[in-house]
């Protein structure tokens, strides 16, 4: 049976500054691979740093590089780093999203583009690229939600810009096929991080605690591990929205 390790694999972690996705690269650095850090602008940066810093702390190599993804040129400049500092990309993991939470009424067009920009462009810009880049046998994973299976109001514009990814991973999942890449998303529940917070009440972090099986949010260290599984021994999956969430949503 061939080796699924990450040992000595290019993973470029989109939105690898803060939370899950700074997670997610140290985490696979301790396995071996070599991480390419994105961060979306400036004030990201330091955040970015910090997390080159834990990749190799954790033995393994790091570039940091910045990119608008919902700007095609940035995306692939983006690649070119990696490809550049390492020779290749292996796997691609892409966190980065954008939660707007009122009612459809209020949602203004502009925070309607931006949202689609973030949530929908960007993922399928990252997913195109990486559909381009990534070497046979690699791995293409991207970060959606679990209200993607919720019926719920005022997370109209959030769940509605990221469902289009699921649409993106089945076509492009079928897309690869002969090439041996698996095309996959993972679904968290709220998770327990600055991302979460600013959009919710004391009353709505209660209810999403009460929805899952132990009456708290999604950690991100609940995440990691189903990342990792995607991209290595979890190669047979594809096409997939995988809902890691303790029952807080199901389909």
């Amino acid at each position: 049976m061939p080796s699924r390790s990450l040992k000595d694999k290019v993973v470029v972690v989109a939105g690898a500054s803060r939370n899950l996705g700074s997670l997610i690269a140290t985490e696979v650095a301790a396995d071996g691979a070599h991480v390419v850090v994105h961060y979306n602008s400036p004030s990201s940066r330091q955040g970015a740093e910090q997390t080159a810093e834990a990749v190799k702390a954790a033995g393994g190599e790091a570039v940091v590089h910045e990119a608008d993804l919902s700007r095609r040129v940035e995306v692939e400049g983006l690649f070119e780093v990696a490809e550049g500092a390492f020779g290749r990309v292996d796997c691609v993991v892409n966190t980065a999203g954008m939660v707007i939470k009122k009612p459809l009424t209020e949602v203004s067009e502009e925070e309607y583009d931006r949202m689609f920009a973030v949530n929908a462009k960007a993922a399928f810009l990252v997913m195109q690229q990486a559909a381009r880049r990534v070497q046979d046998g690699g791995k293409i994973v991207t970060i959606v939600t679990s209200l993607l299976a919720a019926y719920t109001g005022l997370y109209s514009v959030y769940a509605g810009s990221k469902a289009p990814v699921e649409h993106f991973t089945r076509a492009l999942s079928k897309e690869l096929f002969g090439r041996n890449i698996s095309v996959n998303n993972i679904a968290p529940g709220p998770m327990d991080t600055s991302f979460f917070y600013p959009a919710e009440t004391d009353d709505s972090i209660a209810y999403h605690k009460s929805s899952a099986m132990n009456g708290e949010l999604t950690k991100i260290e609940d995440i990691v591990p189903w990342v990792k599984f995607l991209l290595t021994d979890g190669w047979w999956l594809n096409g997939q929205t995988v809902f890691v969430n303790g029952g807080y949503t199901t389909r």
